[in-house]
């Protein structure tokens, strides 16, 4: 509370987090702002990426067909990266546990 207020909450309650869950709240923000970033970025690139240059280019297939498998290949992409944040928001978890565990 800010010095002279007995009633409520204060700005800087407000405003500023604990520091004891300040370091673990910036951990999750970044973790998850990484995955959002990934699963923007990595499926219309991987799309693009395999039509162009994989499918019509290497493999010579007619732009319908690089449409489709094109896409299944974007559908793979955000599966990957929904499993990789389960993993590491799962293994996260079980660290915090565990550690709190000791207390």
């Amino acid at each position: 509370m800010l010095k002279g207020d007995s009633v409520g909450l204060g700005v800087r309650d407000v405003v500023e987090p604990e520091s004891s869950g300040d370091g673990l709240a910036s951990s999750v923000l970044r973790t998850l702002m990484f995955f959002t970033v990934l699963m923007v970025t990595l499926p219309i690139g991987l799309y693009f990426a395999s039509k162009v240059f994989v499918f019509e280019g290497t493999f010579g297939m007619s732009n319908r067909d690089s449409y489709f498998y094109a896409a299944i290949v974007a559908v793979v992409a955000v599966h990957v990266v929904l499993a990789m944040f389960v993993y590491v928001a799962w293994n996260d978890g079980a660290r915090q546990w565990r550690e709190g565990k000791q207390d």
